[in-house]
């Protein structure tokens, strides 16, 4: 496969600004996972500037540890138009790794109350030492429109 991003992309009744502070909230990102992987935010404050950092804790079965924290670091910061961040995690030492991959969501306002969200994961920098031990994509192809279906539950209050 040369293809090293997965995107998917909805349009939701509610304005851009309403869809990005879910998306800038990590207390939320448990609710719009489409995997199930993601368990709850370990940091509560909204994502605000390029570089911030947060952490989640997750789980996965086929994880060594099945619960497991990932940080994640702030790329892409545009209020209302984009927000993505690389995932990774904290070693032993306390320093950071990230994976090379990234999540990204982009907003484009389709009029006052209407926001067409496309969603992407780009593994694009990923090294080839990961890809030995992990699949890329490592979730199936619904997950995106699952996360998407998911978000635009929760910023429409259903």
């Amino acid at each position: 496969m040369n293809q090293e991003n997965v995107s998917a992309t909805l349009t939701v009744a509610v304005p851009a600004a309403r869809v990005f502070a879910v998306l800038a909230d990590p207390t939320t990102h448990s609710a719009i996972d489409g995997t199930g992987w993601v368990n709850e935010s370990v940091d509560q404050a909204p994502l605000t500037e390029v570089g911030q950092i947060f952490r989640m804790d997750m789980y996965h079965a086929k994880h060594p540890d099945g619960d497991y924290q990932v940080v994640n670091k702030v790329q892409v910061l545009d209020p209302p138009r984009a927000i993505g961040w690389l995932t990774g995690y904290e070693k032993d030492d306390g320093h950071l790794e990230f994976g090379g991959w990234i999540w990204r969501y982009d907003l484009a306002p389709l009029g006052p109350s209407e926001t067409e969200v496309t969603l992407t994961y780009d593994w694009s920098a990923v090294p080839q030492f990961r890809r030995e031990y992990i699949q890329f994509p490592p979730f199936g192809p619904d997950h995106l429109t699952n996360s998407l279906h998911h978000l635009a539950e929760l910023v429409s209050g259903r």
